[in-house]
């Protein structure tokens, strides 16, 4: 499921895209003025300035549903350029007053700056930026006076090498992006990998020690085997779908043993040492369904872990008078976690994790490895809820632990 953003940062961003396509409003304004006002002799070639830039800015701003397609489309909008450029320095006339093709130019100049951003083929990358940078240090060329044209083109070379800094520098934040969520998402397999292990070893134990107990009770109490036999082969089963989990996933640090069976029994203490770690209020309520609900080790450990987590974005990004509730409630086929922390006078819309952080795409990562499903959004009276749902069929018995 998709993260739906809080309203004040979508509008932020509404606002952002608003204001740089009224930047580029005003920039074909000034063209248009060029062209209405220009040089008598200049004639109809003024008026390829305001009709050309809105091509190009169509064929560099329009979203494309491939990247391929956008570099083709790229590459037209440079070619396009370079062709009104050669058009213009044809024997004639050359533009005297205003503007050479400022809406061109600034399309160009974002796009060389999508270039340098955009990973793709170094040779490819190269080429589109070589071209793009050069048609924009050019347009100046089209007017005809010599020294507004020198003076313009040394101006724009400053503008080429920003849009080529900014787009290396949002190409390096791309990449550490990159490098971190792939860190967040090794560091939870590890985790689970841990977890896992743990619990591994728990039924193994239980396997061999049962294996045992069948061996020495065979002579003299044959008809207590086959329920331990059972129970073996329920315990190996068990193990089995854990051990599916681990699958490419190594244990690299120690960590504390894990108990299976523990997790809603150990909810109210860990709610409580939350609130008392200067928390807002929780309420907490676990439904009888969700106590009748098996659940395998690597879910409760998971449900443990979304509760905590969540638990701890509240305390940190909450406003100080929100409070919160935790619920866990079980149907025939599924488990639902859902935490929810109210809101208060001082409104606070930062995202699960803060802004920039991975806190929920590591928890995403954890609940999707376990074949469950999480989504955090904002409430209708501006609130927040995280909601994680985990494969628990309640007709398979009591969950080992807790209370049948």
């Amino acid at each position: 499921m998709e993260d739906r953003a809080p309203l004040p940062r979508l509008r932020a961003q509404h606002l952002a895209v608003c204001a740089l396509y009224a930047a580029l409003v005003l920039l074909w304004v000034a063209d248009l003025a060029s062209a209405t006002a220009g040089h008598p002799g200049a004639g109809p070639r003024a008026w390829l300035l305001p009709v050309v830039g809105p091509l190009i800015a169509a064929l560099v701003l329009l979203p494309a549903a491939r990247p391929r397609r956008l570099t083709w489309r790229t590459a037209a909008a440079v070619g396009l350029s370079w062709l009104l450029t050669g058009f213009l320095l044809m024997p004639g006339e050359r533009i005297v007053d205003g503007a050479w093709g400022l809406l061109e130019t600034a399309c160009l100049l974002l796009a060389l700056t999508r270039v340098a951003r955009r990973e793709g083929p170094p040779g490819t990358t190269a080429v589109l930026s070589a071209a793009l940078g050069l048609a924009v240090i050019v347009v100046p060329l089209r007017m005809a006076e010599l020294n507004l044209m020198v003076a313009f083109s040394f101006l724009l070379t400053f503008f080429v090498g920003a849009a080529v800094g900014l787009g290396s520098y949002l190409r390096v934040l791309d990449g550490r992006r990159v490098r971190a969520i792939s860190a967040v998402r090794d560091g939870e397999r590890r985790e689970l990998a841990r977890d896992l292990h743990d619990f591994v070893a728990h039924h193994v134990t239980g396997i061999v020690i049962q294996a045992q107990a069948a061996r020495t009770v065979r002579e003299t109490a044959p008809e207590q085997v086959d329920p331990l036999l059972e129970s073996i082969e329920r315990a190996g089963t068990e193990t089995l779908d854990s051990m599916r989990r681990l699958v490419r996933v190594l244990r690299e640090e120690e960590g504390e043993p894990l108990r299976p069976g523990d997790t809603l029994n150990e909810l109210p203490s860990l709610v409580a040492e939350f609130t008392r770690n200067g928390g807002p209020p929780v309420a907490l309520e676990v439904t009888d369904a969700a106590r009748r609900a098996r659940l395998g080790p690597e879910v409760e450990t998971s449900v443990q872990r979304v509760v905590r987590e969540a638990l701890t974005n509240v305390r940190r990004h909450a406003p100080a008078a929100a409070t919160a509730d935790v619920r866990i409630d079980a149907d025939r086929e599924r488990l639902t976690v859902q935490i929810r922390n109210a809101p208060s006078a001082e409104r606070r819309f930062t995202p699960l994790g803060g802004r920039g952080g991975f806190g929920l795409l590591g928890l995403r990562e954890r609940v999707e490895a376990v074949e469950g499903e999480l989504r955090a959004e904002p409430t209708a009276d501006g609130g927040w809820l995280v909601a994680a749902a985990f494969p628990a069929p309640a007709g398979a018995g009591p969950m080992a632990g807790s209370p049948g």
